[in-house]
């Protein structure tokens, strides 16, 4: 219910703030509204149909998933689009996609499978029948050696991926990475190597940041947006969230959306939010998505067996971590790089996997009868 809350909040959202633009861009207020729809009954059907079967058959193909995403991220520096510099896309015919999207699912359920396997727990439905018996890191012998094996297991599968996504896409990269991260401290007892880690994350954004002057560039304008052109955008959407109060100026009353906020249905939809619906309505908002990680955490709380449990910590880990950045990027808590409101903002090829991957944690919740609501 969560998840079909926030769809149609998401719809509505978006008409409001797309339909000065799809009217100038293409002649019809509704054209964004169209595209998003389309690709959300798609994530509705994938939604149905993967929870429909048992997760357990995912990790066998959790290997070649992840392979695919690593050939898609390859092709993209070659042969993708590119658009407002950014080149992230890869078409297929008349249909274009983010292969980063894919890359997210096929991660969490590569290192699912790792640490699963790493830890242990090599029969996924369980042991000798019972209910929720699962193999986790508090196990004696998971203390005796096997949380360091784990570490290197997870940071060896993910780099290439990360390397991949990185190199156009430093904010997915650095999702990916969060999830990583998060699906070890669930696995894993101790705390010290989180440590190490962290260093090594730090270390990881400062080789990429110095990589390329336009990150470089993105530090000072996050400190001083109004001395600089390219912090345009994040003052618009600083304005859009001032000028909502607490009640906002009615849903369709926004006139940041009106061509000062640059792309206001992509990345800087929150700000619409505030803008229309107020501090309220911005709260409301998050109370749904901290009801839907809630959700996860009692799914991942009651799997059966660790890969379950796994994988519903990992799409926690990613919604999480994604609407986290989106908002401390509207609010220039960060600086401002392109990562999407789940659920919220424009684009089909996010809205897909997303539903696809509530798939996944509807099919965890379904291995386990006992659940609580």
């Amino acid at each position: 219910m969560a998840v079909l809350i926030l769809c149609g909040f998401g719809l509505l959202i978006l008409y409001s703030a797309s339909s000065y633009n799809g009217q100038v861009r293409f002649g019809d207020s509704a054209w964004y509204l169209k595209k998003q729809f389309f690709a959300m009954v798609l994530g509705l059907a994938a939604m149905a149909g993967i929870s429909s079967i048992d997760y357990h058959v995912l990790n066998k193909l959790a290997g070649p998933a992840y392979l695919l995403s690593l050939v898609l991220s390859g092709a993209v520096l070659l042969f993708g689009d590119a658009y407002n510099g950014s080149r992230r896309w890869l078409s297929i015919g008349p249909l274009s996609f983010q292969p980063a999207e894919y890359a997210k699912p096929a991660v969490i359920l590569l290192l699912a499978s790792v640490v699963a396997g790493a830890s242990g727990s090599r029969d996924p439905r369980g042991v000798s029948g019972t209910r929720h018996r699962k193999t986790t890191a508090a196990d004696p012998r998971l203390r005796r050696g096997g949380a360091r094996g784990r570490i290197a297991s997870v940071f060896l599968a993910v780099l290439p991926i990360v390397a991949l996504v990185g190199k156009n896409n430093l904010s997915t990269a650095v999702i990916i990475l969060g999830i990583a991260m998060l699906m070890i401290f669930v696995s894993n007892p101790k705390y010290l190597p989180f440590l190490w880690m962290i260093l090594a994350g730090v270390g990881f954004l400062a080789a990429f940041l110095s990589l390329e002057a336009y990150r470089l560039e993105r530090l000072a304008i996050w400190r001083n947006p109004e001395l600089y052109e390219k912090g345009y955008q994040t003052m618009q959407g600083l304005y859009a969230i001032g000028s909502g109060g607490l009640f906002g100026l009615g849903l369709g009353n926004g006139l940041q959306k009106l061509g000062f906020v640059p792309e206001a249905q992509n990345d800087m939809i929150f700000s619409v939010i505030c803008e229309e619906l107020g501090l309220f309505g911005a709260a409301f908002l998050v109370l749904l998505f901290l009801l839907l990680l809630w959700r996860f955490m009692v799914i991942a709380t009651h799997a059966p067996d660790l890969f379950g449990s796994l994988i519903a910590a990992g799409i926690m880990g990613h919604i999480a971590i994604q609407v986290i950045l989106n908002i401390a990027v509207v609010t220039n808590t960060i600086p401002n790089t392109g990562i999407t409101l789940p659920f919220v903002s424009y684009g089909g090829t996010s809205m897909l996997f997303l539903l696809a991957e509530m798939g996944l944690a509807l099919s965890v919740s379904r291995g386990n009868r006992n659940i609580p609501l």
